[in-house]
């Protein structure tokens, strides 16, 4: 009887402690949400609440000759101007099956995304944030890297079907 009251404990323990991974998993994810959220509305000042002050952007790919490249993209000033500046047709950014590791204040978040603009396609890839939790207790991006091509995309028919 011991034994399965002990073993009982042990599962009531790790259901606990999962919802409390959840529940922080969940937190990780607002500034993500928050920042597709910005980008489909146009709002410069949503997406700039979700980054810290110093912000690294980069898109791995291939060069022009087909060799492995890395780009490091615009400052988060010039980001921010793209996205508040008006533009006919609304950014969708759209993720799925998204993966999240917490290590105290570090979270790094991996995920397939697609984009569109308005209800045209554009480009998927994987998007890897890298997020930091300060002192008032929420996260922030710190550096946002993506792969992007054109075909070969695997988008959820659920997804692509939003978009037609």
């Amino acid at each position: 009887m011991k034994r399965i009251l002990g073993g009982i404990g042990l599962l009531m323990g790790s259901i606990c402690s999962l919802g409390q991974t959840l529940d922080e998993r969940a937190e990780v994810m607002k500034p993500i949400d928050q920042l597709f959220n910005g980008m489909k509305l146009g709002d410069s000042s949503i997406v700039h609440a979700t980054f810290t002050k110093k912000v690294s952007m980069a898109t791995i790919g291939l060069s022009k000759d087909g060799k492995p490249s890395i780009r490091f993209e615009s400052t988060l000033d010039e980001f921010l101007k793209a996205v508040g500046t008006p533009h006919p047709d609304v950014w969708n950014e759209v993720i799925w099956d998204t993966k999240i590791e917490i290590d105290g204040s570090l979270a790094q978040a991996w995920a397939p995304y697609a984009f569109y603009v308005g209800k045209k396609f554009s480009h998927c890839g994987v998007d890897a944030f890298q997020l930091f939790k300060g002192a008032e207790g929420t996260w922030k991006i710190f550096q946002l890297s993506d792969t992007r091509q054109k075909e070969g995309c695997q988008v959820p028919t659920k997804i692509s079907e939003q978009f037609k």
